[in-house]
């Protein structure tokens, strides 16, 4: 029987080495973490929080990938709805040829934004 009290992990470091320069994470990047370890069934280690170059690293190896195939390159649905309600405040008509690139929508967006 020991007399000294057992107390794991006391004497471990709890903190990895971090780069001096590293900048805490953003509130937007942590809330986002959360959501996609949320939605996937990850680890999200709030040793993360403290780096915002490590959590981007994690976002990134988690967040869904980017679709392949025929309609990969077509904007999302988001991106035409935002751009109908544009098109309706600005009474412009969107290029057809934006409906197939979402590179071309955005940046048909970009130019159209209201001010």
């Amino acid at each position: 029987m020991s007399i000294h009290p057992t107390l794991p992990g006391l004497f471990e470091p709890v903190q990895t080495a971090l780069p001096l320069d590293a900048q805490p994470a953003t509130e937007k990047q942590i809330a986002y973490a959360r959501t996609l370890a949320a939605k996937t069934g990850r680890v999200l280690p709030t040793s993360l929080f403290r780096d915002k170059a490590g959590l981007s690293a994690w976002i990134d190896q988690a967040k869904p990938k980017a679709p392949e195939g025929r309609f990969a390159a077509y904007p999302s649905a988001k991106q035409v709805q935002f751009a109908e309600r544009i098109a309706r405040l600005k009474r412009r008509q969107i290029p057809a040829e934006c409906f197939k690139d979402k590179v071309m929508m955005s940046r048909w967006i970009d130019g159209n934004k209201p001010r």
